[in-house]
């Protein structure tokens, strides 16, 4: 279940980091709301997740996860066409986080 927390988690905070730039520096109204619904929803569950699976392996899949997930959104959503050197860094990240779950102890798998 706290891996059904933490997805829920990253989906969340990828929803709210969305947001952000629409929300125009929170100028506009609704995008605003869902930024501050997203992070709060995110942090919850995360919570949740946390009862689990130790803090730093939370914190890590959630912010590689959601890296790479908001740079598929900026592509499709905004036209930011990450660079090598971008996709080289997400690259390691994803590389990083299945470490992780490969070979830590720490994971509990």
């Amino acid at each position: 279940m706290a891996y059904f927390y933490l997805s829920m988690a990253i989906l969340a905070e990828v929803i709210g980091t969305i947001a952000l730039k629409a929300s125009r520096e929170f100028t506009a109204f609704a995008p605003s709301l869902i930024v501050l619904v997203g992070y709060g929803v995110s942090f919850y569950f995360m919570t949740l997740a946390l009862r689990s699976i130790p803090l730093g392996v939370t914190y890590a899949v959630w912010s590689g996860v959601g890296i790479v997930l908001i740079t598929i959104a900026g592509v499709f959503l905004y036209n930011e066409i990450p660079d090598f050197a971008a996709i080289l860094g997400m690259g390691l990240i994803i590389i990083g986080v299945a470490v992780i779950y490969m070979f830590s102890k720490t994971v509990g798998q």
